[in-house]
C-alpha cells in the first residue's frame, strides 16, 4: 500500500488522500451496527420491537467506543507530532502503549458488562417488551470487546504511519463479513437478534486479526511489540489519556445522553419513541460519516505539520477542512428536509413508524450545518495536543446543553417527545458557534504568528 507523504505535497491532496480511505474505511465500520438494524427491522412481526431493543443496547456499544477513542484517537496525535519532529522510536513507544492500554482495558469492560448486563439495559430504559431482544444481543456483542477495540484503536496508527488505504481494508474485511453474513445468521438460521450479534463478533475479529498483521509486519513504519506487555509506561499513558479524554468525553456523554432520551422518551412517547430514535440515531450516524472522515483525514496532516513546525501548512489545512466540511453538511440538511421518508425506510417500511419519524428527523437535523464549526475546531484542537479546549467544548454541547434541554423542553408548552429531537440543533448551533469562535481566536490567529516569525528568522538579513 502506498504511504502519504505529510512532510511534501499540497496540503488538499494530502488530505484528500488521507480522508478518502478513511471515509471508506469509517462508511464499512458503520455497516457493522448499521447493517443490523437494517435487517433486524425487517424481522416480520417483531421488527420494530426488535429494533427499539438493539437501540437500547447503543450506550453500552457507545461506551466501548469511547474507550477505544481514549487511547486510539488520544495515542494517534502523539504519534504523528513525533514522526513529524523525527522521533520515531518515541512515536513506536507511544504506539505500543496505547495497544497494551487497549487490550488490559477491553478485559475490564467485557467483564463488566458481563456482570451487570441486566441491571444496565434496565437503566437504559428496557422494558419488559424490549428486555429480551436487548439481552441477547449484548450478551453475544460484548464477545467481541477486545477484537472491536483493537481494530478501532489501532487504526488510526495505521493512518498516522500514512497507510490510510490499509486503514480502509482493516475495516472492508470485517465489514464485507458482515454483510454477508448477517442474512445468513438473522433469516436463513432463523436466529434473528442473535445472528446479528454473532455476524458482527466474527468481522470484528477478522478485522483485529488483519490489523495485528499489518502492525507486526515489515511494511509498517512502527510496529507492535509483545515483550514486556505488562509494563507500561504511566507518563507515556497519562499523555495519551489526557487528549484521547476529548474523544472519551464525546463517546461518553452521547452514551449517556442515549440513556436520557431513551428514558425521556419511554416516559413522554412510549416504546414506539426508542424505535424513532434508533432510527433518527442511526441516520445521525451514516451522515456524520463522511464530515467525521474529512475531519479525521486533515487530523494527521495537522499533527505531523504542527510538528514540523510549518504553520502555513496548518493554517491551510484548517481553510480546507473546515470548507470541505461546511458544504457536506449543508448539503445533507437539504436532503432530509426534502426527502426525509427515503432515509427513515432504509430502517423500517412500518407506516405508522413513518408519520412519527419525519417530523422527528426534521426536528433533530435543523441547523445541521452548524456540526461542521463544531467538529472542524474539535479536530485542530485535538491535533495540536490542545486538550483544554478541546474538553471543555466536548462537555459544554453535550453535558451543560444537550442533557439539560433533553430533560427540560418536553415539559415546557407541552412538547412532549419533540422537545428531546429538539435538543440537539440547539446545542449544535450554540455549540458549535462558540468552538468555532474560540478556535480562530485562539488558534488560527497564533498560527499566523508563528508562520511570520519563522519566515523571519529563516530569511537572509532579516535579523
Amino acid at each position: 500500500m502506498k504511504q502519504i507523504d505529510f512532510a511534501n505535497g499540497k496540503i488538499g491532496q494530502n488530505v484528500a488522500e488521507a480522508a478518502i480511505p478513511m471515509l471508506v474505511a469509517q462508511v464499512l465500520n458503520l455497516l457493522y451496527s448499521i447493517v443490523d438494524r437494517i435487517y433486524i427491522g425487517q424481522i416480520p412481526g417483531e421488527g420494530v420491537l426488535a429494533l427499539g431493543g438493539i437501540g437500547l443496547c447503543f450506550p453500552m456499544i457507545i461506551m466501548i467506543t469511547a474507550f477505544t477513542n481514549l487511547y486510539g484517537a488520544g495515542g494517534s496525535p502523539l504519534c504523528s507530532l513525533e514522526r513529524g519532529r523525527g522521533d520515531k522510536k518515541k512515536a513506536s513507544h507511544i504506539m505500543n502503549t496505547a495497544f497494551r492500554l487497549l487490550i488490559l482495558t477491553g478485559l475490564i469492560v467485557m467483564a463488566a458488562g458481563y456482570l451487570f448486563c441486566t441491571p444496565l439495559l434496565k437503566l437504559f430504559g428496557a422494558s419488559g417488551m424490549t428486555m429480551p431482544y436487548a439481552r441477547t444481543y449484548m450478551l453475544i456483542y460484548l464477545l467481541g470487546t477486545i477484537p472491536s477495540m483493537i481494530a478501532v484503536g489501532m487504526n488510526p496508527f495505521i493512518n498516522a504511519q500514512g497507510f490510510s488505504g490499509t486503514g480502509m481494508l482493516t475495516v472492508f474485511i470485517g465489514a464485507a463479513t458482515n454483510i454477508i453474513l448477517d442474512p445468513v445468521f438473522i433469516f436463513v438460521f432463523s436466529l434473528g437478534v442473535a445472528g446479528a450479534a454473532i455476524a458482527t463478533v466474527i468481522s470484528q475479529f477478522l478485522s483485529a486479526v488483519f490489523a495485528l498483521r499489518f502492525l507486526t509486519g515489515n511494511q509498517a513504519e512502527l510496529r507492535i511489540s509483545f515483550r514486556d506487555f505488562f509494563r507500561i509506561d504511566k507518563k507515556t499513558s497519562l499523555d495519551i489519556m489526557g487528549l484521547g479524554l476529548v474523544s472519551f468525553i464525546m463517546q461518553f456523554t452521547n452514551s449517556l445522553v442515549s440513556v436520557i432520551c431513551n428514558h425521556t422518551l419511554s416516559a413522554f412517547g412510549g416504546d414506539v419513541y426508542i424505535s424513532v430514535m434508533t432510527i433518527v440515531s442511526s441516520v445521525r450516524q451514516i451522515l456524520d460519516t463522511p464530515v467525521g472522515a474529512i475531519t479525521d483525514g486533515a487530523s494527521p496532516v495537522l499533527s505531523f505539520n504542527y510538528g514540523a513546525r510549518k504553520y502555513g501548512k496548518v493554517k491551510e489545512a484548517i481553510r480546507i477542512v473546515l470548507s470541505w466540511a461546511v458544504l457536506y453538511t449543508l448539503a445533507v440538511w437539504i436532503l432530509i428536509l426534502l426527502f426525509p421518508s427515503w432515509f427513515i425506510r432504509i430502517f423500517s417500511s412500518d407506516d405508522t413508524l413513518l408519520e412519527t419519524a419525519v417530523p422527528s428527523l426534521h426536528l433533530y437535523f435543523f441547523a445541521f450545518v452548524f456540526q461542521a464549526l463544531q467538529y472542524s475546531s474539535q479536530t485542530v484542537f485535538k491535533s495540536l495536543n490542545m486538550k483544554r479546549q478541546a474538553i471543555f467544548f466536548s462537555l459544554f454541547r453535550k453535558v451543560i446543553m444537550v442533557i439539560p434541554l433533553t430533560i427540560l423542553l418536553p415539559r415546557i408548552g407541552n412538547l412532549g417527545p419533540s422537545g428531546v429531537f429538539m435538543a440537539e440543533p440547539i446545542s449544535n448551533v450554540i455549540g458549535g458557534t462558540a468552538c468555532f469562535v474560540t478556535m480562530i481566536f485562539t488558534v488560527y490567529r497564533k498560527l499566523s504568528a508563528m508562520d511570520q516569525a519563522d519566515t523571519r528568522k529563516n530569511t537572509p538579513g532579516s535579523e
